[in-house]
């Protein structure tokens, strides 16, 4: 994947042109630091140089609340609309990105797993901390109580007792964010970015946003129980290629006859129907690993393609990603398909 995103900063520098104000961008970081696990850091400097590129490249950095409102009702975003979250509540985030992001004057989100704060867990914010950080308007989402595997039953337990186990550590980790920073915005991070049709039907009941960990731009036509965001830690965090990142416009897509990530197969094949758009449909391409996948075309005037697997993909989770350039800018838009397999 990292050498398809450097390809891609090739072509995307330069001139843009005017797009619908319907597109926006949700980053997600997890810690800024330099000690911390690799996988979910990027470094002080690192973030820095993200905040100095979208300061002087045109972006507009509004808060969450604000894009989720506006893609549903219809208004009219900044071309280059882009909102800041960060999942955990890791202790860095109050030391290195806040004081960063109140330079910059840029708002944020924040998604908090309560237990380890209220246990005191010394690598995460105080609540005092992030009540000083709601004060300067920061907006805090829900990451359940203790970042659960969701789509994991304890011992002895049925896929209904799960869901209520779900829903009840849900509704209380949001009493205790009401509770301690006076927001219920409603909006849930996934742990580990992983749901399934079922926990969306749980958000869908109970009100809930959804925030998944697969990456791609957002839009009106997106699916508000599992918004993209591009994670942006470890060699994602390369400046060059999240440039490529931050000005993806959004596909209009539906997968077909697909309602679950969730899946049991190591080589699945998927079939997406892309609605028109400004690209030409013979410039997509999808990848997956890096690799390029094969598409099967079914209809190209209906947008019909088949993605077709030609290996086992190991891991619980791994995605395809499909992309196209704007045919009146150096932009890209950009898609991706989540797997998770938990057998193993």
């Amino acid at each position: 994947m990292r050498s398809f995103l450097v390809l891609l900063v090739v072509f995307m520098a330069g001139i843009t042109s005017s797009f619908a104000a319907d597109h926006a961008v949700i980053l997600a970081y997890h810690h800024v630091a330099d000690d911390t696990p690799s996988s979910t850091s990027i470094s002080p400097a690192q973030f820095r140089r993200h905040l100095e590129y979208l300061r002087d490249n045109g972006f507009t950095v509004i808060g969450l609340d604000t894009l989720i409102s506006s893609l549903r009702s219809g208004r009219q975003l900044p071309d280059r609309a882009v909102a800041i979250s960060f999942d955990d509540g890791y202790i860095s985030i109050y030391e290195q990105a806040f004081p960063m992001l109140q330079t910059f004057d840029y708002p944020f989100s924040l998604f908090l797993s309560t237990q380890p704060i209220n246990d005191g867990q010394s690598n995460y914010m105080s609540w005092q901390q992030i009540r000083e950080m709601t004060d300067a308007g920061v907006v805090i989402g829900n990451h359940m109580i203790d970042h659960p595997y969701m789509l994991e039953n304890k011992q002895g337990e049925s896929d209904q007792q799960r869901l209520q186990r779900l829903r009840q550590e849900l509704l209380q980790a949001e009493q205790t964010i009401l509770k301690q920073t006076g927001q219920s915005h409603r909006y849930l991070a996934y742990p580990y970015g992983e749901y399934d049709a079922a926990i969306k039907a749980m958000l869908s009941e109970l009100g809930f946003v959804g925030l998944a960990q697969n990456s791609g731009a957002v839009s009106s036509h997106s699916d508000f129980l599992a918004l993209p965001r591009f994670p942006l830690g470890s060699i994602y965090a390369n400046l060059e290629t999240a440039k490529v990142k931050f000005e993806a416009l959004a596909f209009d897509v539906e997968q077909m006859g697909r309602l679950s990530p969730v899946t049991g197969d190591r080589s699945p094949n998927v079939t997406l129907k892309f609605a028109p758009g400004n690209y030409d449909p013979a410039q997509l391409s999808c990848f997956a690993n890096s690799k390029p996948i094969p598409m099967n075309w079914l209809d190209r005037d209906a947008g019909l393609v088949e993605l077709l697997a030609t290996e086992e993909y190991r891991g619980r989770r791994w995605r395809y990603i499909c992309t196209a350039p704007d045919l009146d800018s150096r932009r890209f838009y950009w898609y991706s398909v989540q797997w998770i397999n938990t057998a193993d």
